[in-house]
């Protein structure tokens, strides 16, 4: 049981780190950006050509990298998202839906559609936890996204630009009215959850595989982990995402392993009609 619940932690902090990409620009924008997992795949891509073709260092990839991912969130939200803001909001979540298609293009006509295997960050035998064997990378990588949510956490709540980001999530007009340049936090959002979606993708690729299509079963998990935390507060997704992670290891184990992505989603909708805020979610209610 142990064991299953070291890898539900895991796979499960992985969702966490992806669900809260999308939290923040729900809260934000209002939408739902169906390309976060595309992006992922596309900075990771970024990583392997560092990593394997140019030879460089893997932290340094590391470090390029997210700077990549957030020119490209800072590019997206400019060029595609920012033109559509008097739009309806179903034109910007239909505008994501396009970016799938382009990023999944990209990716396979310049990086190829094989399938490729991605380098780990720490090698090394297993190594034994209370009677548990954990791989290396396995454990490098929870430490990283509990270390990144800890830094996301301090953020929101003790820096200037953290808690102008709340307000602005949770209400525009009286941000605006108090100084706050809304859409300055909209495009810093973008950049935040594009960076967070390429280390996202650069923590799993090393213990699934690389190729277009590496994110589409993890992104519809860490959008099931944002249901399930909560869609709107930042502390949702963590909770969701912990918990759906550890969820769907015992039932793989206990119940079916090719049952387990149907025991994710079936929670979910068990979840939208008992609680249909999440676990952590309020109820919000807005004056037109």
């Amino acid at each position: 049981m142990l064991q299953l619940i070291i890898n539900g932690l895991i796979t499960g902090s992985l969702y966490s780190l992806a669900a809260l990409g999308l939290v923040m620009i729900f809260k934000t924008s209002d939408i739902v950006n169906f390309s976060q997992g595309e992006m992922a795949m596309f900075n990771t891509f970024m990583a392997f050509t560092l990593l394997t073709t140019l030879k460089v260092p893997y932290y340094l990839a590391f470090f390029l990298t997210i700077i990549f991912a957030a020119i490209m969130g800072l590019i997206i939200q400019k060029i595609v998202i920012g033109p559509l803001k008097d739009a309806p909001l179903l034109s910007s979540m239909i505008a994501t839906l396009g970016l799938i298609m382009i990023l999944n293009g990209l990716a396979g006509n310049i990086f190829g559609f094989e399938t490729k295997s991605f380098p780990k960050l720490v090698q090394g035998e297993n190594i034994q936890i209370l009677g548990t064997s954990v791989e290396p990378n396995s454990l490098a990588t929870m430490g990283i996204t509990f270390f990144i949510m800890l830094l996301l956490l301090y953020f929101f709540k003790y820096t200037k630009t953290g808690l102008a980001l709340r307000a602005s999530a949770q209400n525009p007009e009286a941000a605006q009215l108090m100084g706050i340049s809304v859409n300055k936090v909209v495009t810093l959002t973008w950049i935040i959850s594009a960076v967070l979606s390429g280390v996202a993708g650069m923590l799993i690729a090393p213990i699934t595989f690389l190729d277009v299509s590496m994110m589409a079963d993890m992104h519809l998990k860490s959008f099931a982990a944002a249901v399930l935390g909560g869609f709107n507060t930042f502390g949702g997704p963590v909770v969701g995402g912990l918990l759906l992670g550890i969820a769907e290891n015992i039932f793989g184990k206990y119940i079916s392993l090719s049952w387990k992505t149907v025991f994710s989603f079936g929670l979910i909708i068990l979840m939208l009609i008992i609680k249909p805020n999440g676990l952590l979610g309020k109820t919000y209610r807005k004056k037109v």
